[in-house]
């Protein structure tokens, strides 16, 4: 039937879709270069926007021509590590590089286990840390592996007030100065990074100086959201998959920051203006990949200062919490292609949560109640169209017994008598289309909101961001991401589809039908891994679509 043919293209399409959602991600489409940067625009990089924090000079100013005496740092001379403590996160700066070699996140554990440690968002044994300065043509190779001179004497900072600010120093053996001042806030993630290039030698310094974040290659590329090098340019986000770093690695534009992704969580560097610059990536070995911010080329005369100021994000990906920051950060929340209905469901998701019930389960259940009221009208206009198709079947069995193998014959006659009967043979897959990108929304969204990692349901289900497992088994599951054990929210929903399943009219075509029953079984092994608030979505709905389903029929029966 025709009707079967749509309804089984349908749920392959859903299928298929996350079938893709598993096992790609989205490429990113080469970016046409920019064009050349003007004066102006140089003179604006030069500039630090406004902050609440100590101003720098806004113009190159004079500082002494003289050469230091004090040469440059050997480097050989051994390194100091500074601890910065603040209410949300310790961070650790080495005077090497000056970079941060640790950031943890107070609010956020490693796993679930009330023993985790605290969240790190720096990857331990990354060799020089990340926040890296550079010049893109070696004009200062003695930069590299330097060993910066620091405004304390204690190892230890605790951030006291509003906020606090810790400056390294660095000067080359012609006497170029290279400052990094980090300002360190008492409320919020972000860190302020002022960067200071003091010419005091008798040449001039032509070059692109660039940041650069650094992180460690995944062992397994993740098979759902996003991670890797991202950034914010021509107010638009671009996101590099690295197995296609080969074919594109840079991007030239507007940028307003850079970031390295992971699926909760992003370390960034923000322009305090659009800039024009490129985003560079590049491998680091093969176990390190490096996301650069590259300034446009800059001239730094003898006898002159020039200072840029940045802002350094690290931490959530919190919707709520980028939003606050008016930087461009929140774009970095994308939920795919149907982002616009995904954030307000994620709204709607903490509203519940905040102002109704403290359960990160209960609010999904509810969630999932409102978007089927909402759909209520199109369900039942697909179920009532699928109980008139139903009185049909004899009929159609008629027809088919008639004209045996006149396929064309018998789609005639099947025609005729929708007319008759006023069916439209559509009626009951068009509603279920409709309805498809508010379950694709939901499907990303309850993957990747960060709200949903580490919250308690009930029972044995501890974390919504993880598949539900009770007991643990001590071999490998077929199919099965560690942990191993029962998936019994998965069980129940596949048991759930096999129900709704068997609740619809049968097909015609015993090869169809069986298609169709063996869809329930498909989607368990692929839902056996999800997040189990996906999971509780989807029984959640499907239960309600079986009791409106039932409803349905047996009224226009």
């Amino acid at each position: 039937m025709e009707h079967a043919r749509i309804f089984i293209a349908i749920a392959l399409s859903f299928l298929i879709f996350l079938m893709w959602d598993f096992f790609f991600t989205p490429k990113t489409p080469p970016q046409k270069s920019a064009p050349a940067t003007t004066e102006s625009q140089k003179e604006q990089e030069k500039q630090t926007a406004e902050t609440p924090y100590e101003q720098p000079p806004e113009r190159p100013s004079t500082v002494p021509a003289a050469v230091p005496d004090t040469p440059a740092i050997a480097e050989a001379t051994p390194a100091r590590s500074i601890t910065v403590e603040s209410p949300l996160y310790t961070a650790r700066i080495s005077t090497r590089d000056a970079a941060i070699t640790s950031f943890v996140l107070k609010n956020f554990r490693e796993t679930v286990a009330e023993d985790s440690p605290l969240k790190e968002l720096v990857a331990p044994g990354l060799p020089s840390g990340t926040v890296l300065v550079g010049f893109q043509n070696g004009s200062l190779p003695e930069l590299k592996n330097a060993v910066f001179s620091v405004d304390r004497e204690d190892d230890s900072v605790q951030v006291s007030g509003k906020s606090d600010q810790l400056t390294f120093t660095w000067v080359s053996p012609g006497g170029v100065v290279v400052e990094k001042q980090y300002i360190f806030s008492n409320e919020s993630y972000l860190v302020g990074l002022n960067l200071t290039v003091k010419n005091g030698s008798s040449q001039p310094v032509q070059d692109q100086m660039y940041l650069a974040l650094q992180q460690k290659k995944q062992a397994e590329k993740s098979v759902y959201g996003f991670t890797g090098p991202s950034a914010l340019i021509n107010n638009s986000l671009e996101r590099v998959d690295l197995d296609d770093i080969d074919e594109q690695n840079s991007f030239a534009g507007t940028i307003r920051w850079i970031a390295l992704e992971k699926r909760y969580f992003m370390s960034s560097i923000v322009a305090k203006s659009p800039i024009e610059a490129s985003m560079a990536i590049r491998l680091v070995g093969e176990t390190l990949f490096e996301n650069r911010m590259v300034m446009s080329d800059t001239a730094y005369r003898p006898g002159t200062q020039q200072t840029v100021g940045y802002t350094l994000f690290f931490g959530p990906k919190s919707l709520t919490l980028l939003r606050g920051f008016d930087n461009g950060l929140a774009k970095a929340i994308n939920f795919g292609w149907f982002d616009f209905l995904a954030k307000p469901c994620l709204w709607l998701m903490n509203f519940i949560y905040n102002h109704l019930i403290p359960n990160y389960g209960v609010a999904i259940i509810i969630l999932t109640l409102l978007t089927k009221g909402l759909l209520w009208p199109l369900g039942t206009k697909s179920y009532k169209s699928m109980s008139q198709m139903k009185k049909l079947q004899p009929l159609i069995q008629e027809i088919k017994e008639k004209y045996g193998g006149d396929r064309k014959k018998v789609n005639e006659e099947t025609m005729k008598l929708y007319k008759t009967y006023k069916i439209n043979p559509l009626g009951g897959c068009l509603p279920m289309l409709v309805q498809l990108p508010v379950f694709f929304a939901l499907y990303r969204m309850l993957y990747e909101a960060i709200e949903l990692r580490h919250a308690p349901f009930f029972g044995w289900i501890n974390d919504l961001s993880a598949p539900d497992r009770l007991f643990e088994f001590g071999f490998s599951v077929p199919f099965m991401q560690p942990p191993y054990g029962i998936p019994v929210l998965t069980l129940v929903m596949g048991a759930s589809m096999l129900l709704q399943q068997k609740m619809s009219p049968p097909m015609g075509d015993p090869t169809q039908a069986k298609m169709m029953m063996l869809m329930p079984v498909v989607f368990t092994v692929i839902f056996i891994n999800f997040s189990s608030g996906l999971v509780l979505y989807w029984l959640v709905n499907n239960i309600i679509s079986m009791a409106q389903q039932y409803y349905t029929t047996h009224k226009y029966t």
